[in-house]
């Protein structure tokens, strides 16, 4: 973490389990994983991090089959109060919904009306934001090489119309594609949007860099000193139309 924060970037702690531990649903297991488990584990890192404002909270990434949505937002609820009473300085806190957060699914599962009502302490919802993934290949699962959409129509567009209605922003924290021609045609376009109706998207982040190998489908790594093609042409927004 604290390599992220010494480049002068925003940083963001994101717990990679899908709701679940060791197969459970947290909340939603009978007691084998319970809302307390969770939010042990947030105050924990909240309080790590109370005083560093360039931190933000992914409260968990891409809760799949959840046997209700609004216990989900109960626990997120719980989630965010203790984040809250833990913290010096206020953090944004990233909050998804069902179906592995989809952003093309997540007004008509009924994630954002559930998460709608996850409020601060203090009846407040600053610096909550929905949390929402899209890939562009053919079955969104960031598998293929080859984009075919840039989720403008089925996805961006009418979740920028709810957001704008209900007074709501949400932040893209996975999207990618291949470093091929077609992705950056749809790349392109899908991050324009976004960066043209910033005043419901908070940003984006590109998947994947890191520990993954050029071989990577999806590599965003360097090579040497030479971005890949698709983030020269896309992930720069200034670089964006």
């Amino acid at each position: 973490m604290q390599t992220c924060l010494n480049t002068g970037a925003y940083c963001i702690i994101d717990i990679h389990n899908y709701a679940r531990w060791n197969g459970d649903i947290i909340g939603q297991s009978g007691g084998a994983v319970t809302n307390a488990h969770f939010v042990s584990l947030w105050t924990q890192i909240a309080t790590c991090y109370a005083s560093e404002p360039r931190i933000a909270f992914g409260l968990m990434n891409e809760p799949h089959d959840l046997l209700d949505v609004n216990v989900w937002a109960d626990t997120v609820q719980e989630v965010v109060t203790a984040i809250r009473n833990a913290e010096t300085v206020r953090h944004r806190i990233f909050m998804p919904g069902n179906d592995w957060t989809s952003a093309e699914d997540f007004i008509k599962n009924g994630s954002a009306d559930a998460l709608s009502k996850v409020k601060n302490p203090d009846g407040s919802i600053t610096d909550l934001y929905f949390d929402v993934h899209k890939y562009l290949d053919e079955d969104n699962s960031g598998g293929h090489v080859e984009c075919v959409t840039d989720n403008i129509e089925s996805s961006f567009l009418p979740l920028a119309r709810w957001l704008r209605c209900h007074g709501r922003q949400a932040v893209v924290t996975e999207t990618g594609g291949g470093n091929v021609q077609s992705c950056v045609t749809h790349m392109c376009a899908q991050l324009s949007f976004l960066k043209h109706n910033s005043d419901v998207f908070l940003g984006y982040t590109g998947w994947a860099a890191g520990a993954f190998p050029h071989t990577y489908e999806l590599s965003e790594v360097p090579i040497g000193t030479q971005d890949t093609l698709l983030v020269a042409n896309c992930l720069y927004q200034q670089n964006l139309p």
